[in-house]
């Protein structure tokens, strides 16, 4: 990862499958018989944050290298980079806290 180009490119694809890693266990747990939801998020949302602090990494990776680059163009490509991993982390934040709500709530009813 040399160049703004690729440690951007990185950080979109990270950032895309922090995105994606919850609603991907949300339907393998919908299609199969042998996952509960709840697991699957147990495993899912971590995996997301772990994916988006990634993405952040190689997305401030990239912009260092577009500040010493000669390419100004790319900063387009570093800009959605950025928004791919905050977003993703985001993701990750939601359902961190809707799994600390779920666990309040079944701390109190007991």
């Amino acid at each position: 990862m040399s160049g703004s180009k690729g440690a951007a490119g990185t950080a979109i694809v990270l950032g895309a499958l922090a995105l994606v890693a919850i609603p991907a266990g949300v339907v393998a747990a919908q299609l199969s018989s042998g996952l509960r939801l709840l697991q699957t998020l147990y495993v899912t949302v971590p995996l997301a944050g772990i994916l988006a602090l990634a993405a952040l990494l190689a997305a401030r990776r990239a912009r260092l290298n577009l500040q010493r680059s000669l390419h100004p163009e790319r900063r387009r490509l570093v800009r959605w980079a950025r928004i791919a991993a905050w977003a993703g982390l985001y993701a990750a934040v939601t359902g961190a806290l809707a799994l600390g709500v779920y666990g309040v709530l079944r701390w109190a009813q007991t």
